[in-house]
């Protein structure tokens, strides 16, 4: 693990927060394009859409086509060299020290660690209750169960009789 010093350079933005997030939130979890906006490929290069957020109503929404060569170019400048990551957490809830900085900061403010909720039909109402518990693979909690699905068969079409 890396234990080096991150710096972190921020200014105040120039259009306001708005626009920063307007701008980041098209960046964070995407590749450069989905192939939903590739419209062609032909003899005249790769024509894709693309929004202008500058632009409202019905011209927001535009057609563009580059040389071949030009749009692997745009393309590539997305494409980070290996090892780097898109998106970088840092602070109190980087990934890294998670753990060990929320419970500095649970020690700092004097507030407990959650408990653990208490496991159904353990001492309480519950006993005897055949429910069965799932939890949630992610956090761990209890999920419960709102409505349960009968299967159904699979729905076939009429037969088909051979016309003569």
């Amino acid at each position: 693990m890396c234990q080096c010093e991150w710096i972190v350079y921020a200014k105040r933005p120039f259009s306001g927060p708005e626009q920063v997030l307007a701008y980041l939130s098209r960046y964070t979890h995407r590749v450069a394009i989905s192939n939903s906006r590739l419209v062609a490929l032909d003899d005249r290069g790769v024509t894709f859409r693309w929004k202008d957020y500058r632009a409202k109503g019905r011209t927001r929404y535009k057609t563009m086509t580059l040389a071949t060569p030009e749009f692997m170019r745009r393309f590539l400048l997305h494409v980070l060299p290996s090892g780097f990551h898109r998106i970088r957490h840092y602070g109190l809830l980087a990934n890294a020290k998670r753990k060990t900085n929320i419970a500095t900061a649970r020690e700092l403010l004097h507030q407990p660690a959650p408990q653990p909720a208490a496991e159904p039909g353990v001492g309480g109402a519950d006993q005897g209750s055949h429910r069965p518990t799932f939890l949630c693979r992610h956090c761990g909690a209890p999920m419960l169960i709102i409505e349960t699905f009968a299967r159904t068969p699979h729905i076939r079409g009429p037969p088909v009789t051979p016309s003569p």
